[in-house]
């Protein structure tokens, strides 16, 4: 039965991580969703909007739909997106009820390479992609803060995942699959993240989190395991080292944590990606 509470809209609803939201949620939630590639699946669906930010201008998505939850989960050209953040941000000044939840990443961190990262931490990066999660995070934070969650994601897997699909493609064709064998980080999976931002938004909850597992673990390790896991036969690797010491890049909670069932172990991702092998 539909909790009829929230109008979620989840910006990105087509992409890997924005559909696994979107499917947590439609059975909760009057939920609808952005595509910007035209696929069947999505245009006979009645609550998704065809949506090309570089194009079209989300006020009047907004306008129209006047959701309770923006669930930003966008991908591409980020100077369009700061575009498209800005419109939100002048939405949530005008609905004091609506709230964002913003997919950010460990990158804002990515200029501190010799420890991990907690949700206060100073951000800074040496990345555009890195630069542009913490430019559109500023100008959120200044919301109040009941309006805004902003979910900082380590590497994130999953049966479907862009990484997956990649690994599994160059092993297909036979060449070497990259390892950082000095890059130390943690994981997720999309099952673990739906489920913490459905958490998120039942229980109203605000701030910034850091969901990522709890432990930590070598880029190349986790690599080689979950090739071994995937069933993968005489893998090809490359080494990549950027640097002769360890770097970090990994979001770990300690002052916003979410409850210990939605906690967990990068030894436990396995069975998230591999669960239709």
């Amino acid at each position: 039965m539909k909790q009829q509470k929230h109008r979620i809209l989840i910006l990105g609803a087509s992409g890997f991580l924005g559909n696994s939201i979107y499917k947590e949620l439609s059975s909760f939630y009057k939920t609808f969703g952005t595509y910007h590639t035209p696929k069947t699946e999505f245009e006979n669906n009645n609550h998704f909007f065809e949506y090309n930010f570089e194009e079209d201008d989300i006020v009047e998505l907004l306008s129209a739909l006047k959701p309770t939850i923006i669930i930003s989960a966008l991908r591409g050209t980020f100077p369009a997106q700061l575009m498209a953040h800005r419109h939100i941000y002048q939405y949530l000044k005008l609905q004091e009820k609506s709230k964002i939840i913003f997919l950010s990443s460990a990158n804002v961190f990515d200029a501190y390479s010799k420890y991990p990262s907690y949700e206060t931490d100073t951000t800074l990066s040496n990345s555009i992609y890195g630069h542009f999660k913490i430019r559109v995070e500023q100008q959120l934070l200044t919301l109040p803060k009941r309006q805004v969650a902003i979910i900082r994601l380590p590497m994130v897997f999953g049966t479907q995942s862009p990484r997956v699909n990649e690994i599994k493609l160059l092993h297909k064709v036979n060449e070497p699959i990259e390892l950082f064998p000095n890059l130390v980080m943690n994981i997720s999976t999309d099952k673990r993240v739906v489920q913490q931002i459905h958490y998120i938004i039942n229980r109203n909850k605000n701030g910034v989190f850091h969901c990522g597992s709890n432990d930590l673990v070598h880029h190349d390790d986790f690599i080689k395991d979950l090739v071994r896991q995937l069933g993968l036969n005489q893998p090809k690797f490359k080494y990549v080292y950027t640097t002769n010491e360890e770097r970090y890049l990994a979001v770990l909670p300690k002052y916003n944590r979410l409850p210990k069932h939605l906690l967990f172990e990068s030894s436990s991702v396995f069975l998230d990606i591999i669960k239709t092998f």
